[in-house]
């Protein structure tokens, strides 16, 4: 509505965009309505892998604040927070762990300490706030896929190299700081731009004071407000055209990122970590028909409850019979 009222005031000779452009910068940041109580979680970095994935699922959150536990009580948020923990960066820890496979029989996979994961724990910090893992991965063997396809999840969350790595071992930071974050007294427009342009998954307001985030902003939410302005009229001004019309680039059937119901779903998190992408279409296996979808966050299902994966193509069984098919606007959070 503040939007509304400052639609009208701008000079007539700006573009639908720039007046756009200038209401959004007239609104700050501390407008945005707060996250709602259960989303807001922050773990200890003493917790482990373990525990902060089930208290993420628990809260339906992908990632969540690292609060440093031998940072002082007096503590600004600056030295309080450690940094990011979150899915993305959990999955690069668990591609870390499945390369180990090729060339073994997967016995001794997670014998070592958790002191010895700094090659992971690099990875996986260069993961969180969006930004790409500094390593690529291949293919997996046909060795490792077949140990991946049987016991891989089961090995992994039972092991005590799964138990006992801490999440400060894996939590992305942002160098000088924990985290990018916005303040207060930023505008709307700073919000978007850090959302879209630089491709940010969730954006914590705090205030250079403060001990505590103020508020975490995430796309969801953002795409949440949108549609509460529905039936306005700086929204239908753009709001409803089609895609087409807003000149949206468009991907050639050739280069679309997909994966085949028959592989595996290590498979397809390599392949969203190539690519950069929190999500891909499952296609039937030598077709092009779109038969589901899996993402990122799905590694939850497969920490929590491993033994679903044993025996289970891609498609057939995970994605039918586990989990419903995902929504266009939860991929957005990726």
């Amino acid at each position: 509505m503040q939007v509304e009222d400052l639609w009208d005031v701008q000079e007539p000779q700006l573009s639908p965009t720039e007046k756009l452009n200038a209401c959004f910068e007239s609104i700050p940041v501390s407008s945005f309505p707060s996250a709602p109580s259960s989303k807001d979680i922050e773990i200890n970095s003493d917790a482990s892998l373990a525990e902060a994935v089930l208290l993420m699922s628990q809260h339906k959150v992908l990632s969540a604040p690292v609060v440093d536990v031998d940072a002082p009580e007096d503590a600004s948020w600056i030295d309080r927070y450690m940094g990011i923990v979150e899915f993305a960066g959990i999955v690069v820890w668990i591609l870390h762990q499945s390369e180990k496979l090729d060339g073994s029989d997967g016995s001794e996979l997670f014998e070592a300490e958790p002191d010895s994961i700094t090659g992971p724990a690099v990875a996986a910090a260069a993961a969180a706030n969006g930004m790409s893992s500094p390593r690529k991965f291949g293919n997996l063997s046909p060795r490792s896929a077949a140990i991946i396809s049987g016991k891989f999840f089961e090995t992994l969350t039972s092991s005590d190299f799964y138990k006992n790595t801490k999440v400060r071992d894996i939590s992305g930071s942002f160098r000088w700081a924990p985290f990018l974050a916005l303040q207060k007294s930023n505008s709307f427009l700073t919000m978007l731009l850090l959302l879209s342009k630089y491709r940010m998954k969730s954006v914590p307001v705090v205030d250079p004071g403060e001990r505590k985030i103020d508020n975490i902003i995430t796309q969801s939410a953002v795409i949440h407000m949108l549609e509460e302005c529905a039936g306005l009229h700086w929204f239908e001004s753009w709001g409803t055209k089609t895609l087409s019309e807003l000149g949206l680039p468009l991907v050639k059937t050739s280069r679309i990122i997909k994966v085949y119901e028959d592989e595996t779903v290590l498979q397809a998190f390599k392949l969203m970590r190539q690519k950069g992408v929190g999500g891909v279409p499952v296609v039937e296996s030598g077709g092009r028909k779109a038969i589901g979808n899996i993402s990122i966050r799905d590694v939850q299902f497969l920490l929590i409850a491993p033994e679903i994966y044993k025996n289970y193509r891609l498609a057939d069984e995970l994605l039918f019979h586990l989990l419903p098919l995902i929504p266009v606007i939860d991929l957005l959070d990726y």
